[in-house]
């Protein structure tokens, strides 16, 4: 279903020129731009907005490269790399309005949580394929992360109450519990290898 509306889109930025690394790196720009620009200052609607456009036209990158056959190895890596950037964006930029204007040092260490777990939900999944095996379990991959962060902090300064508060204990709960299942796959898959592991963990581009 995805594909149907990703893969036209592909094949048009495909045909201007554009590369996947291109359409990655103006993406993830666009999200730590937005981020650290609108956030700090109470934006937080329009922030989200924006951020949400480029993160859509991030996601474009695999289209893009199915459609000039220019999948590469670096791609995926750099892919995931500017992710990590521009997660850690989103939060930072909110992280900075907690401990400014919006004057919450309870959210701002949520906040700071939610930082440091979503660095470890990748973290534990990129170790566990460095050591020959796969790790794509959780209840809170990149997808459902930023959409649970952007809904929150877009319909909070829309008035709905305790939206804001409960997204960040959510999200906190959600990368938590996928950083302890990642852990527990991870020992389980070591101690009990499957032949199968080792080819999926080459495939690091994926989401995390």
């Amino acid at each position: 279903m995805t594909s149907r509306v990703t893969a036209p889109l592909g094949r048009s930025m495909a045909r201007i020129g554009l590369t996947p690394n291109l359409v990655t790196i103006i993406g993830a720009t666009g999200v730590v731009v937005s981020a650290l620009y609108f956030y700090p200052r109470g934006q937080l609607y329009a922030g989200s907005v924006v951020i949400t456009v480029f993160a859509l036209f991030d996601m474009l990158d695999g289209a893009v490269a199915r459609a000039g056959n220019s999948a590469s190895a670096f791609g995926a890596f750099l892919d995931s790399t500017l992710d990590r950037v521009a997660d850690a964006a989103i939060l930072a930029g909110l992280l900075w309005w907690f401990i400014g204007e919006g004057d919450d040092p309870l959210l701002a260490g949520l906040t700071l949580f939610c930082l440091i777990t979503g660095f470890m939900v990748s973290y534990v999944k990129a170790r566990a394929e460095g050591l020959g095996v796969n790790c794509d379990v959780g209840v809170a991959e990149r997808t459902e992360r930023l959409v649970v962060i952007l809904v929150a902090v877009g319909l909070s300064e829309m008035g709905v109450p305790y939206i804001l508060a409960g997204g960040l204990w959510l999200l906190a709960v959600m990368s938590l519990t996928t950083v302890l299942q990642r852990l527990v796959e991870t020992r389980a898959r070591l101690n009990d290898p499957d032949p199968a592991d080792a080819a999926e963990a080459g495939d690091v581009g994926g989401e995390a």
